[in-house]
């Protein structure tokens, strides 16, 4: 079964609050280290591909 692409909102949800998982922590978290980089950067691929097919668009849009 193919996992379903994240939304922006999705992707940028989950960025904050892996980010903020890891600011909270006093030591590091080794174990799940690997699992929340993964994680990340799934959503942050998601997410920079939403924003470069809006730009994209706008270029298109606004292009003289």
């Amino acid at each position: 079964m193919a996992k379903k692409e994240l939304s922006f909102k999705e992707g940028y949800e989950l960025l904050k609050k892996n980010a903020e998982l890891l600011e909270s922590q006093e030591e590091p978290d080794i174990d799940n280290l690997m699992k929340i980089v993964e994680e990340s950067m799934t959503a942050y691929k998601a997410c920079k591909t939403r924003i470069d097919a809006v730009q994209q668009a706008l270029n298109e849009t606004f292009k003289d």
